[in-house]
């Protein structure tokens, strides 16, 4: 059976199963188990953006202090770069051991799993030098490739950066902690705690499963991004959106709910949330028009620096260009983008949220004078 949804259906069964409609959640872990990732992203125009995510989610019930505690005690763990429950290693550890893949592998992995080859006396000498004196920042580890990395971008002759996620990759090191924003690394065995394994072909289902849980409707194939895929896989059930090309994977408990009233509320989201992190489906499903313009010259940016995109409901309805000022106490907001037209009920909605998100960080709202 192909279901058929409105758009409006579609935008419904995203929101909830992101955890944004009403009521709130109340509880960090759930909310960690159901999201199953939220991106490490230490820029803190306003806040890190996992904060951003948990407030958006939690409200002011939630602090930081919850989080730190949570991945201390490892019931979250950050890997590549994303915090997940920590009894999800279980379904990582297959893919770790596997490493650069089951089976044949693409030509790229092929490329890195020669790199590291190549560069073994500087993966012993990373793996020593940790054993004797971890956990330490990435800066603090040796560099002995004989073949450097090399790239057209950002990562070019990073060798130690990208030797340490590499075998983060393979299982081999974890992150033990922070010291102000480097990841501190140390030997895996010294950071995972023992557990079972799921098999490769097994752990893939379930990740699949559970990131459409998390998404609650997806394409099955998409383009890949850096972090965690977009796409998954033939799991869920098929539906088509109105007046959109292509077919899509539907979560059915998110399905199941379709027929219960839904109650949106006002919220403002981090730039990277997972809602807007597939920036086709964002744009499929809620024609909304954003991008992340920190590193676009100032010149061209349309909304700012860090604007949090403003969801109502079901619809994006604008950005808020914010930044906390710490040391003048306020929490300086420079624009409210609107792109519907906000109706006068709608716009105290959006101001109220600013103001709620000001008095969690401590601050006063405070727009300069136009």
């Amino acid at each position: 059976m192909v279901h058929q949804l409105s758009q409006r259906d579609a935008r419904r069964i995203a929101v909830r199963a992101q955890l944004l409609d009403a009521p709130r959640p109340t509880d960090l872990l759930e909310v960690a188990q159901q999201l199953a990732v939220i991106q490490v992203d230490l820029t803190a125009t306003v806040a890190p953006s996992a904060d951003l995510v948990l407030w958006s989610r939690l409200g002011t019930a939630y602090s930081p202090d919850d989080l730190d505690e949570a991945v201390a005690s490892q019931r979250l763990i950050e890997f590549q770069g994303l915090l997940r429950p920590g009894k999800d290693l279980a379904l990582l550890r297959g893919a770790m051991a596997a490493w650069p893949g089951a089976g044949e592998v693409d030509e790229w992995r092929e490329s890195i799993a020669e790199w590291v080859e190549d560069n073994e006396g500087c993966r012993q000498d990373i793996l020593e030098t940790l054993r004797a004196d971890g956990p330490l920042p990435a800066r603090d580890l040796p560099d002995t490739t004989v073949r450097p990395w090399r790239s057209s971008g950002w990562n070019n002759n990073r060798n130690v950066r990208m030797m340490i996620e590499l075998l983060e990759a393979r299982g081999e090191v974890a992150v033990a902690g922070r010291e102000g924003r480097d990841r501190l690394w140390d030997l895996a065995e010294r950071i995972y705690p023992d557990g079972p394994t799921v098999p490769v072909e097994e752990a893939v289902t379930i990740r699949n499963q559970r990131r459409l849980a998390a998404l609650g409707i997806a394409r099955e194939r998409t383009t890949e991004t850096p972090g965690d895929p977009n796409s998954v896989g033939p799991v869920g059930e098929e539906a088509v959106v109105e007046g959109v090309r292509g077919r899509w994977r539907v979560d059915p408990e998110q399905l199941a709910r379709l027929g219960n009233p839904f109650r949106g509320r006002t919220v403002l989201l981090s730039p990277l949330d997972r809602l807007i992190s597939d920036r086709k489906r964002m744009v499929d499903l809620f024609q909304f028009d954003y991008q992340l313009e920190m590193y676009k010259p100032v010149a061209k940016r349309r909304w700012g620096y860090y604007a949090l995109p403003v969801l109502r409901g079901d619809r994006f309805v604008g950005k808020v260009d914010a930044t906390a000022d710490h040391e003048r106490g306020v929490l300086r907001v420079d624009a409210v983008h609107d792109d519907v037209g906000l109706s006068r009920t709608a716009r105290a909605e959006v101001d109220a949220e600013i103001a709620a998100l000001a008095r969690w960080l401590g601050l006063e709202a405070w727009s300069p004078p136009a």
